[in-house]
């Protein structure tokens, strides 16, 4: 697939990673993805997707429109269509909140169709879009129509949120929770308190995510892998830890995961190919 994505001006930055798009026919449908440190906003202007939860007792779902995905704690899968056409918003954590009246709580472990908040906006995209509107012009329309939904007065306890989380980002969660809430100024209970209200996660899991995406994207399995090395990196100091923490995003061990990745190298190109692996 062609991957064209572009980082936001801003303010918009403050919220997102990146706007980006994908175009063509996929090397793999089927796709499992292990908890990231982001939320999303997809809008599909191709065929349907299908989505499921690791957790068996939740249904699949095939969505056709788009869909708002908070953060996850634990692995996901979907399936592309024969021919994808599909425009991805990476938002950062914390920062779908300012773009949608549905809560963080709501968006835990969970997809939510868009038009349960953005029907109009998706309307005028797929208009002006249409079926042939280059990608660069399609991101264009995607950036001007958040900047026009960025709420003028941030949610209450959003900076808070946003300040100790981008210590968190740039520590790749090596920041003890404690030391974070004293460095705010905040107690842990309140600064718990509004991380669950603006991520759907407390800052403690929220770390654990940010210390395995550290982990998981230093992985190149074009090489010899020391995951005793990469796991101490990361902040893995208990080797039977890790084990089953990998075990538990991915559903692989690590042997298992290496021995997957070789069979099915890919060449990343954008924030979908960072993290996500081709499925059973």
């Amino acid at each position: 697939m062609e991957y064209v994505g572009r980082a936001p001006a801003a303010p918009l930055d403050r919220f997102i990673d990146d706007i980006y798009c994908l175009t063509g026919r996929p090397s793999h449908r089927l796709m499992r993805v292990p908890p990231m440190p982001s939320a999303h906003l997809f809008l599909h202007l191709g065929g349907p997707v299908r989505l499921w939860d690791s957790e068996r007792s939740v249904a699949p779902e095939v969505l056709t429109d788009g869909w708002f995905m908070g953060v996850w704690t634990r692995r996901f899968y979907f399936e592309y269509p024969n021919w994808v056409r599909l425009v991805g918003v990476h938002f950062k954590p914390w920062g779908m909140a300012p773009f949608t009246s549905v809560s963080a709580a709501d968006l835990r472990n969970r997809w939510v169709p868009v038009d349960a908040a953005w029907q109009r906006a998706v309307n005028r995209i797929r208009d002006r879009a249409g079926d042939v509107a280059p990608a660069a012009a399609t991101l264009r329309m995607v950036e001007e129509e958040l900047r026009s939904l960025l709420a003028d007065t941030p949610p209450r306890g959003l900076d808070l949120v946003q300040h100790a989380g981008a210590v968190l980002e740039a520590s790749h969660g090596a920041v003890p929770v404690g030391l974070l809430a004293e460095r705010a100024g905040v107690s842990g209970n309140h600064l718990a308190g509004m991380f669950k209200a603006h991520t759907g996660v407390t800052p403690k899991r929220m770390a654990r995510i940010y210390r395995f995406a550290r982990l998981i994207v230093s992985v190149d399995a074009l090489h010899p892998v020391d995951w005793s090395e990469l796991a101490q990196t990361a902040g893995y100091f208990d080797h039977a830890h890790f084990s089953r923490e990998f075990k538990e995003f991915t559903g692989y061990t690590p042997t298992d995961y290496l021995a997957l990745r070789r069979r099915f190298p890919v060449e990343p190109q954008g924030p979908q190919d960072l993290g996500p692996m081709p499925g059973d």
